[in-house]
């Protein structure tokens, strides 16, 4: 049976990638988080909903000491399959324009502890030779926008991190997946309306995204896919119009 490491794993999003891939997989499953008690809920649902074993782990992305240890253990007695990067963390833009503790907390959690993990599992991997990591993005990093540049900077980051990432690993056997979600239907979009409301997919629809794209081995994957369309034409923007726009 195979076995998957689901990091930040109490998000909706991240709930529903676990049950799409002890649905579709039938793989051993780790979830690691912060929050031990609702982890704990989450694994048990998961094993007796699916029939698959799932154990919970403590994670805080931002805790680089512990990145190491809880990699080995994971992966300890038949290796791991696969990674999954589901951990962020997005405040308030004017809180954080006006706090840059704020700011920092963005970067730290959405950028530079990501790296860190992505590293020590990526050299996890690296010497089994095979496995995939599938790094959870967003469509915020493709263009700077006034309204959420700061979050926006640290997604872009992680993007081209990963971007090298793929390619440094591209011989080794392990495949780096970056998925980018739009606008998705949790209760950091709840209340948004207008746009946010007409394209925000549900966390199912985006999981079913992640497992297909490691499937195919997949590079970048936007989910939904019509989010590719959408940032195309935003990246094609002149700057000065982006000024002027509502964005």
């Amino acid at each position: 049976m195979s076995r998957v490491l689901i990091l930040g794993a109490t998000s909706p999003i991240a709930r529903a990638i676990a049950g799409e891939f002890a649905r579709r997989r039938r793989c051993e499953l780790w979830l690691a988080g912060r929050d031990a008690g609702e982890l704990a809920l989450i694994a048990a649902d998961v094993a007796v909903r699916f029939g698959v074993p799932c154990r919970a782990a403590a994670f805080d992305v931002t805790d680089y000491a512990g990145h190491a240890p809880l990699l080995a253990a994971c992966s300890a007695d038949g290796g791991l399959d696969g990674v999954v990067l589901a951990a962020g963390l997005m405040t308030d833009q004017a809180e954080a324009e006006g706090d840059p503790a704020r700011a920092r907390a963005m970067f730290e959690v959405n950028f530079t502890g990501c790296a860190s993990v992505l590293l020590t599992a990526a050299a996890c991997l690296e010497r089994q030779g095979q496995g995939f990591l599938c790094v959870l993005g967003s469509v915020a990093g493709d263009r700077g926008r006034r309204s959420n540049y700061i979050y926006g900077a640290a997604k872009g980051g992680l993007a081209l991190f990963t971007q090298g990432l793929r390619a440094r690993l591209a011989a080794s056997g392990v495949a780096v997946v970056t998925i980018k979600p739009g606008f998705v239907d949790t209760r950091m979009t709840f209340g948004m309306g207008g746009a946010a409301a007409a394209l925000a997919a549900s966390p199912e629809a985006v999981a079913r995204a992640v497992v297909a794209a490691v499937e195919r081995g997949v590079g970048v994957v936007y989910a939904p896919a019509y989010w590719r369309l959408v940032m195309a034409v935003v990246r094609a923007l002149p700057e000065r119009l982006m000024w002027r726009l509502p964005l």
